[in-house]
């Protein structure tokens, strides 16, 4: 065991930290994971916005943006993207794995939350405290920890995990080598693994 440099979050304090403070003001990266999405609301600017108003603000500036989350995004959160032609077009990277269950934001490869909150609105959105979630997580520049974050991230948006899953029958989107009969067959649909696409209703 180590020493290690954090602080521990609750509540709203989590949306402050998290979401106002950090990911706003990314400049390189967002990645996020996140076993619930919805369309959440955060302050932008004096007002309340939706979650992928301020997603499409950090693409147009230039901000590589992943979503890693393992079930199909609110019906509100699918319509929200839809209209978002920069976000569609590549701006917002979407990757499904039933098995991701860890929560997690890393920015610029710099900074990380690890917790319980998912990406909605009782979690890391804008609610009322006597409305939201009990929510614990910790934010951290520790770099042990961004690249054991980071190594677990990218292991399962890579596919890397794919191959040996018990759950790729039931896998709405299985994430696989390039060269795999199951990619080329996606790749004829018109479906591109590993970029932003129009999500299935």
């Amino acid at each position: 065991m180590r020493t290690l440099q954090a602080e521990l979050l609750q509540g709203r304090a989590l949306y402050r930290e998290v979401v106002l403070a950090k990911l706003a003001h990314a400049r390189e990266s967002v990645w996020i994971a996140t076993a619930n999405v919805k369309a959440m609301f955060v302050e932008q600017g004096g007002k309340f916005a939706p979650v992928l108003e301020l997603f499409d603000a950090l693409a147009a500036r230039g901000v590589a943006l992943r979503l890693l989350h393992a079930e199909l995004p609110s019906r509100p959160f699918r319509e929200a993207f839809d209209s978002r032609e920069r976000l569609v077009r590549g701006g917002l990277e979407l990757k499904v794995c039933p098995r991701v269950h860890f929560k997690a934001v890393v920015v610029d490869g710099a900074w990380a939350y690890v917790g319980s909150a998912n990406l909605t609105g009782a979690g890391l959105g804008a609610k009322g405290e006597d409305t939201r979630n009990f929510e614990l997580g910790f934010v951290t520049e520790d770099f042990d920890v961004i690249d054991r974050v980071t190594a677990l991230y990218q292991a399962v948006w890579s596919g890397a995990e794919c191959r040996g899953c018990r759950l790729r029958q039931i896998c709405p989107d299985p994430i696989l080598p390039a060269g795999s009969d199951v990619a080329k067959r996606r790749a004829s649909d018109g479906i591109r693994l590993g970029h932003a696409r129009r999500l299935r209703r």
